[in-house]
Formats: C-alpha cells, structure tokens, sequence
C-alpha cells in the first residue's frame, strides 16, 4: 500500500491523497489549492498523477478546499464514481457550481482591468456547465454503511461533526501476504459541545490515521465566552454608526453564526440592527441544513426545532440573492451586519463589500474562521496596510478583528484524545495532514510523547510504502 500526498500537506488547502493498493488508486479528496493567485492556477490546473488512472474517489465534505476540484479531476480524464454523504453530495452541487460561476463572473471583472493594463486575459478553471456535469459522478452514502471502493478495499463514513454531512472515511485494506489493515482519514474534525451539529464520531481501532493539525498547537476556550465577545463587539462598532463585514464560509460557519446571532436576539444581547446574508450558496446551503433536521444536535432541538422556530431565520434576517440588492448594500448610511463569502476573501461578493468599506474607521472587517497564507483574508487578519482587490491598491482604515473561537476544527486536546481511542501498540503510523508547520511539529512531538511509534508530517508530493 502506497499514500501519495498531493495536497493538504504542510499546508491548510487542496487536500487530496492518494492511494494505491494492489494495482487500484484510490483518491481521498479533491480540494482547490488557494493560496497566491498563479500558483494555485498552476497546482490547480496539474495532478501530481494521472487522473485517467484512478479508480474511485471519496470526499470527506463538502468545503471547496476538499472537493472544489473534483470537475478538473473528471475534465482530465477521470471516469470512476465519487462517494460521498447525502448532504455532502447535495451541498457540492451548489458549491461547484457557485465556485464556477465566481470563476467566470471574477474574471470577467478582472479582464476589464487586465484590458486596460494591456494584460492578456485570464480563464476559468472550469466552467458552470462542466461544474454540473461532474455531478454525475457522485455516489451518495449513508453514515455507517460499509460499501466496496475497489477490490480488497471497503469503507464507512463516520458522522465528523464539522459541517452538515461531514465524515471520517475507514477503509479497510486487504493486500494479499499483509491481512487486513485499518486506515482512517480524519479531515476535518468537528469540535464537540458546539451549537447545531452533532459531536464527532471518532474513528477507531486504527493501523494508519491520516489527521489534520490545522490547530495542533492551540487550544480553543470556552464557546460560552465566544458568545459574550460576539454580542460586545456588535454592541461597540454598531453604536459608532459602523458597520460589520463577516467574511464568512457560505456552508458550515455561516450558518452557526446566524444561529448564533438568532440566540443573541431572542436574548436581547444585542441591539436591533439588520443583519444581511450576502450569499446566494449560503441560502441554498441553508435550505439543505433546514432538510437535514436528523442530523443537527440535541441543544438545537430543544431551543428551536421543538417549538417549531427556524434556527437559521428571524425577523432582522435578510438573505440576499439579487445582485441588484446586493449591490444596494453599498449605500447603506445605518449600522448593519454584512455576512458574506467567500471565508478567505478570494472571490464572491465579499471582494466588493471589503472594497466598499475598508476606508472607514467606523467599520469592521471581523474573521469568524481560518484564512490560509497568501489569500487576502490571511494578508487582512495580520495587520495589512494595504491589499490588492480587483487588482487596485486600497489602504486598510477600518478596524480588523479575528475572533478564532468559531471554529469549527478540532483543538490540540481533542486531536490527542482523537488519536488516543486507538493505542500506540496499534496505531503504527500516523500521518499530520492540513496543517501549518508551527501547529503540526508540536502536535507531532506531543503524539510521539505518548508512544506512537511514527507520527509525520509529509511534504507536498510525498509518497509513503506501508
């Protein structure tokens, strides 16, 4: 058995490995790499194999950096099926076709710029009509079922609790001369006792882990006091007559902090602003979220599906869908609340929100979830000056917080604990994947403290014999 890591390694985005047993490759994710503009073209546009030669795909969930590739994936030659959870498969259909149409109508803005700068123009990844196309290929699994990938090769989706149909993916291995061998993969994990889904349901009895260390070296506090500093900050920057621009994750972070902020109105903990999700996807994502009641959790249950009351709606709530209103939003003169994607600021209609208010003192740009090195959010959350959008230098005057609290990854303590269901004289290899070196070496060092015989970190590229 060979893991080829094409993606994901020593890094945050474009997770994608590749396994090879017996004369099968298996491919576990297909994520968009993001990053700096050109070189996430060209790790986008090339395989580090040959796609025509892979027999099965299989996605943990549906966040563009584990699955927004899967229409290059097929565009160069792949004809196998790719496996996933119901809800992930529902929630990829609008994602793909979401990234493909920001792809076309971004380009579009830029190339006018480009064309004035005498700059030959740019292209899409992939277009609308291919994005849904690709969508034929999707093979829809339920939680706990046991199904063939390829000969000697099964696996069964375990509930991750990260966004709505995440999972942990076990493949059970039989090689001939090796037995039978247990290999998880376990990005992303969701954290546990947090609001709308389900705890992770973690992956056991391993012989290879494959897990994130996106915060290996970080522990998260009490989602209790996320809640507080949320309602503190909405109550400071809208009594100064700013206005707050959430970069937001159309599926999963999204629709926590709109939960979150219908707590927070129903408490009278924070004042009566309106509150505007700027995101087509984000309303069809929630649309999906509302299908799946079965898999929320029980807090969500008892607080507002009980009495009937929709977890991701209230009265200062509004959805946009119209460019022409979302356009409006730019003439606002009131405080207001502006969620809008994408979550690292590169591409959607945030790019416009940041570029409409970043020159003014009143206002906020708040970073409710990760942004990986080189994007623009990355650039903003660390103090930026000036950035680049659409090309135009803009000088950074409003204020920038990042609040780390949303997250909807594992900490350091629950990774160790994740690890720990399986012990060291089982789990003889054990693989950091999707995160940064300073959160990857001390989660390292902490495993191999406990007795896993071999915990690395593997760079880009790398291929491993076990």
């Amino acid at each position: 058995m060979k893991i080829q890591f094409c993606g994901g390694a020593q890094n945050v985005t474009g997770s994608q490995f590749l396994l090879t047993v017996g004369g099968s490759r298996v491919l576990l994710e297909c994520g968009l790499f993001q990053g700096r503009r050109d070189e996430s073209r060209q790790r986008n546009e090339s395989f580090l194999y040959d796609p025509s030669t892979v027999n099965a795909a299989l996605l943990t969930h549906a966040h563009m950096d584990h699955t927004g590739n899967v229409p290059t994936l097929i565009k160069r030659g792949y004809t196998g099926p790719v496996s996933a959870t119901s809800a992930t498969a529902e929630l990829c259909a609008i994602m793909l076709k979401d990234s493909a149409y920001l792809q076309e109508r971004d380009v579009h803005f830029v190339n006018k710029i480009r064309a004035r700068q005498h700059l030959p123009p740019a292209e899409v990844l992939y277009t609308v009509e291919e994005a849904q196309s690709a969508m034929q290929a999707f093979v829809t699994r339920a939680y706990d079922e046991t199904f063939e990938v390829v000969p000697g090769v099964t696996a069964r989706f375990h509930d991750a609790g990260h966004i709505l149909g995440s999972a942990g993916i076990l493949l059970e291995i039989d090689e001939p001369g090796r037995g039978r061998r247990r290999l998880g993969l376990a990005v992303d994990i969701g954290r546990p006792n947090m609001p709308v889904l389900r705890d992770p349901n973690a992956l056991r009895d391993l012989d290879v882990l494959l897990m994130e260390c996106t915060y290996g070296n970080r522990t998260h506090g009490d989602f209790n006091t996320v809640r507080e500093d949320l309602a503190q900050t909405l109550r400071e920057v809208t009594q100064s007559g700013g206005k707050i621009i959430v970069p937001s994750f159309a599926v999963g972070r999204t629709q926590m902090l709109v939960y979150l902020l219908h707590e927070l109105f129903d408490q009278n903990r924070i004042p009566e602003v309106p509150v505007f999700v700027d995101s087509p996807m984000a309303l069809e994502a929630t649309e999906i979220y509302r299908r799946h009641t079965e898999m929320l959790d029980r807090a969500t249950y008892r607080t507002f599906l009980r009495d009937n009351q929709d977890p991701f709606g209230f009265r200062r709530l509004k959805y946009v869908r119209d460019v022409k209103e979302s356009k409006e939003l730019n003439e606002l003169k009131y405080p207001a609340v502006i969620i809008s994607s994408s979550g690292m600021c590169e591409g959607g209609r945030i790019l416009h929100h940041l570029r409409n208010n970043i020159d003014n003192p009143k206002n906020m740009i708040l970073f409710v979830g990760y942004s990986a090195k080189n994007t623009l959010g990355r650039r903003l959350a660390d103090g930026a000056e000036t950035v680049r959008i659409f090309g135009e230098e803009h000088r950074v005057r409003c204020r920038v917080k990042v609040m780390d609290g949303f997250s909807a990854h594992a900490d350091r303590q629950v990774l160790l604990d994740y690890a720990a269901m399986t012990p060291p004289a089982k789990l003889k290899h054990i693989f950091l994947v999707h995160g940064e070196e300073d959160q990857a070496l001390p989660l390292r060092d902490a495993l191999r403290s406990k007795g896993y015989p071999s915990v690395e970190y593997p760079a880009q590229g790398e291929t491993v014999e076990i």
